[in-house]
């Protein structure tokens, strides 16, 4: 058996450069035996790497994260639902009336600008108020989704961003009442099938907010999550009819759909370009 192996300097570099396979389970002879390995390795990526940045810069490739949210929205449109953008700036009574009180986990995750504003952890708030008030001033059913970027002091990790982009999608006041969770997951396959999404699985969760969760999960990361009302944050709003809700993490979808390990590269970055390592 041998006992040399890439060093912890290799092993982050060949990541970097999007790595995806492993060294020798036995390791290697000598320590330029690994040298030279990895210094093939890591020759063949960053070739491989300035063919994407080629591509991107120089032939109009549009990246992962926005060929996603473009057949996203495409879909959307198919299906009725109208966009709409709502403020990255909102106020702590929002939290509140989201349940995200001061002692609420959440809370320590938010990017406060002063005492009573914030940036949006979350899109709701506004789809809150936006699905109550067009369903008053028309009174026909709303279906209405926003793409847009939220803000939370995540850990770090690979599925994990503190700036990133969600798009939700909600339908209020035109699903029976009954049927909200047959049609959020008729929604949820539909939105992953147009993303371009496979080997998905739908399982029932707990979240800090919403309680019982509806999520789509595809190798352990969990890549959407719905809801469906009446629900107890619902009085809060004003809002007193069925809907069905579903927030999709446009950054991991795209991790999905191009394979790479983690959402970092894909994300708003100066080190990366539609996951290819600009250094």
């Amino acid at each position: 058996m041998h006992s040399v192996y890439f060093t912890s300097a290799q092993k982050q570099r060949l990541v970097e450069l999007n790595y995806a396979g492993t060294e020798p389970e036995s390791g290697f002879e000598t320590p330029e035996a690994r040298d030279a390995a990895y210094r093939r390795l890591s020759a063949e990526l960053v070739k491989k790497n300035r063919e994407l940045l080629a591509k991107a810069l120089y032939h109009g490739e549009k990246s992962t994260v926005a060929l996603v949210a473009e057949r996203l929205e495409s879909w959307l449109g198919e299906m009725g639902f109208a966009e709409v953008s709502t403020p990255h700036i909102i106020t702590a009574q929002c939290l509140d009336k989201m349940s995200i009180t001061e002692s609420h986990p959440l809370r320590k995750q938010v990017f406060w600008l002063d005492g009573g504003r914030c940036l949006r952890p979350m899109l709701a708030p506004g789809l809150y108020t936006l699905m109550r008030d067009l369903h008053k001033a028309l009174n026909k059913p709303v279906r209405i989704y926003e793409i847009g970027t939220c803000f939370r002091k995540e850990q770090r990790g690979a599925g994990h961003l503190n700036e990133f982009i969600m798009l939700n999608l909600v339908e209020y006041a035109s699903v029976k009442q009954g049927e909200q969770q047959n049609r959020l997951r008729e929604l949820a396959s539909l939105a992953m099938s147009a993303a371009g999404v496979e080997g998905t699985e739908i399982i029932a969760e707990t979240s800090d907010v919403y309680g019982e969760t509806l999520d789509i999960i595809r190798q352990g990361t969990e890549l959407a999550s719905g809801a469906t009302g009446p629900h107890a944050l619902d009085a809060a709003w004003g809002v007193f009819e069925t809907w069905v809700g579903l927030g999709i993490g446009i950054e991991r979808v795209a991790m999905a759909v191009s394979g790479h390990s983690g959402v970092g590269r894909l994300g708003r970055s100066t080190a990366y370009l539609n996951g290819a390592r600009i250094n």
